[in-house]
């Protein structure tokens, strides 16, 4: 694939799981059967999806992540290597089932995830110093490999590149221990939740900054948009997201964090990082596939100039 000459290069660190979507009209709330309009394959995951991102908006990015040896590891790579992913850092785990999951995904682009992972997949944790991640201009973990992740961001911050952490759902011990070590930490609206106790996202983001006063805090709340700390002014703030009619959230969030690495690998400011990403992650939503529905910089910059 042809880059850029100024191209900038991310690590993404995490999760790579084959997805079974299924478009059906609503969500069931009993037991029985439901018969989808659409289905299809897709391999992704956090750090994937978000690794996907970047490619579109015309970075590079390499992906850390695990799969099994089995033919759902292999799609899983194969299909990222043609996305224009670099793959060589995906570890095939000797005896592991690869992560797959079944989705259900309804007309108003909710979805629901009943995911499988392997715990042997991430078994084997190499180790990462600062020389390793020399060819990267930034690193961006999730939180499925924590015991790899936390070495990324503690080696990304000896080496002076960010350290962008995914912080979705996961044990509070675990959240805790990666905010430690990032010095971005852009936190879902349910993790930022269980780690503040505040509902409120601004509310959160404000307590969150308190807990990790070292790092950039931010709170993604999907259609309710984006808060941050801003440390010119001391006070949270707040980017919109851009209004669409939803027809898949899926990946939306993975959307964001890699358009969001990207561009800060780029030197943008956080204000217009969290609104290319927000701008990113909504065209996302106007899509059915996933992380196939992120779209390319053109099209970014024209919904951006539209409002």
């Amino acid at each position: 694939m042809n880059h850029p000459a100024n191209a900038r290069h991310v690590l993404f660190v995490g999760a790579a799981v084959l997805d079974t979507l299924f478009r059906v009209r609503s969500i069931p709330a009993r037991p029985g059967k439901v018969l989808p309009d659409e289905m299809l394959q897709v391999a992704e995951g956090m750090a994937s999806s978000a690794a996907y991102a970047a490619v579109k908006l015309g970075g590079i990015a390499s992906l850390w992540a695990a799969v099994g040896d089995d033919a759902a590891g292999q799609q899983i790579t194969s299909e990222l290597a043609d996305a224009g992913i670099n793959v060589g850092g995906v570890l095939q785990a000797a005896g592991a089932r690869s992560a797959v999951s079944t989705i259900l995904i309804d007309d108003d682009g909710e979805r629901l995830i009943v995911p499988f992972y392997d715990k042997r997949l991430h078994h084997e944790i190499r180790d990462v110093t600062p020389g390793d991640l020399a060819g990267f201009d930034a690193v961006m973990v999730d939180v499925r490999w924590p015991a790899l992740a936390v070495k990324v961001l503690r080696a990304a911050r000896q080496a002076g590149i960010p350290a962008i952490l995914d912080g979705d759902v996961a044990p509070a011990a675990t959240l805790d221990m990666l905010a430690a070590e990032g010095d971005h930490l852009l936190f879902s609206e349910p993790a930022a939740h269980l780690l503040s106790d505040r509902p409120d996202p601004a509310e959160a983001a404000a307590i969150l900054k308190k807990r990790y006063p070292h790092a950039l805090v931010a709170v993604t709340a999907g259609e309710h948009g984006c808060y941050w700390w801003n440390e010119a002014t001391g006070a949270v703030a707040h980017v919109a997201t851009f209004p669409v009619k939803a027809v898949d959230t899926l990946a939306a969030g993975d959307i964001f964090h890699g358009a969001y690495a990207l561009l800060t690998a780029e030197g943008l400011a956080t204000q217009e990082s969290i609104r290319m990403a927000s701008a990113a992650a909504a065209l996302k939503c106007t899509v059915f596939g996933g992380r196939l529905g992120a779209p390319d910089r053109a099209a970014v910059l024209a919904l951006m100039s539209g409002h």
